[in-house]
């Protein structure tokens, strides 16, 4: 059923299918993420309308809110939230690791107080599974500890720890209608990346995913983990990098062979006011946008450049109509939809991409 087929490649960069339940993933690809079953700001309808073809949920904040177990009796998480096509869910490893002021982790989980209202949860990897089986997500991810970069004596116990919750996350996992993804971890040190990649492609995943970066770590740092990692990892199985989400992060994923993508970003810079441009990153709140008759970008296919100013656009803005946040998060997710498929079509079609043609996209023309 998951199978991914690789249809072109360009040095290390790839153009695949991965094949779900829901439908088929274009790969490379973009996720947009709906922590709590919704893409800020943005409805299924809309999404669909961008292109999107995989969303993310947080298992972490839908295990809090509204709980699992009335997703799963809503009808799993495509029927709760009226989206018909593949989704991801997370861990929860990533939502522990940012509570270090309230988190207690020991060999058999982690033990850990909601953000919501201070009560006390603990996951270990088979509860994690058990929560992502009943949100019934195409994609699922093993339950894994996110630790700082830099720490090394901690980082090579978390993943250690990783590896045998990965273990357990295999034995626990009953659904064959999901995707169980296993989490390569190892902070900035390339022994650490390199023993850890080769031991998560051991255990017959049918998928993979890159954890523990873009959490402070630099550019060349993080380029330098994914060149050590996707060369590691088995060429006939999907790669994911969790949580970046720049266009040019993008572009320097895929050029070293990730094929999915997921970040809040697009929707938090427009929650903001901040979109992407030809010229870097705007601000539409900055008064010399208030007479600019131009759309974001003259070249955006998008319903918000088709159809409004800048001029439009910061009056939303400065008048706190709600409409803003979907106009501004419609041309975010869009730059970075389309241009993760233009750059799979590039590969397909054997054409040069990368910052060179994408650079106004990313803000670096």
């Amino acid at each position: 059923m998951f199978e991914y087929e690789i249809l072109a490649t360009q040095g290390r960069a790839r153009a695949g299918v991965f094949h779900t339940p829901h439908g088929d993933l274009q790969t490379p690809l973009f996720a947009p993420v709906g922590t709590q079953a919704a893409v800020k700001a943005v409805t299924p309808a809309q999404l669909a309308e961008l292109g999107a073809t995989l969303v993310l949920s947080n298992t972490y904040h839908l295990y809090l809110r509204p709980g699992d177990d009335l997703v799963a009796e809503m009808g799993g998480l495509h029927e709760f939230m009226g989206w018909r096509q593949p989704v991801l869910t997370d861990s929860g490893g990533f939502q522990v690791f940012s509570l270090s002021d309230t988190r207690q982790v020991d060999e058999d989980g982690v033990t850990f107080r909601s953000h919501i209202d201070g009560s006390t949860h603990r996951f270990t990897p088979e509860r994690s599974i058990a929560i992502q089986e009943n949100l019934g997500a195409d994609i699922i991810m093993a339950f894994d500890e996110c630790a700082d970069p830099y720490e090394r004596a901690y980082i090579e116990q978390a993943m250690e720890r990783t590896h045998r919750w990965a273990e357990r996350s295999l034995a626990a996992h009953k659904r064959p209608d999901q995707a169980l993804f296993g989490i390569v971890q190892g902070g900035v040190f390339p022994d650490l990346r390199e023993a850890s990649a080769e031991f998560i492609a051991s255990l017959g995943f049918p998928g993979h995913a890159i954890g523990g970066l873009s959490v402070g770590e630099t550019k060349d740092e993080m380029h330098a983990m994914l060149d050590i990692v996707t060369a590691i990892l088995p060429e006939d199985k999907p790669r994911y990098l969790m949580g970046v989400g720049t266009p040019e992060d993008l572009i320097n994923g895929v050029a070293r062979g990730v094929d999915i993508f997921d970040c809040v970003l697009p929707t938090r810079l427009a929650r903001h006011h901040a979109v992407f441009s030809p010229e870097g990153r705007l601000n539409l709140m900055n008064a010399k946008f208030a007479r600019d008759q131009r759309p974001i970008d003259e070249a955006c296919a998008c319903y918000t450049c088709r159809t409004f100013t800048r001029a439009y656009l910061r009056h939303l803005i400065v008048a706190k109509e709600f409409l803003a946040g979907t106009l501004l998060s419609i041309h975010n997710l869009h730059a970075l939809i389309s241009m993760v498929k233009d750059i799979r079509k590039a590969i397909i079609e054997g054409r040069e991409w990368g910052m060179e043609q994408w650079g106004m996209v990313a803000g670096q023309g």
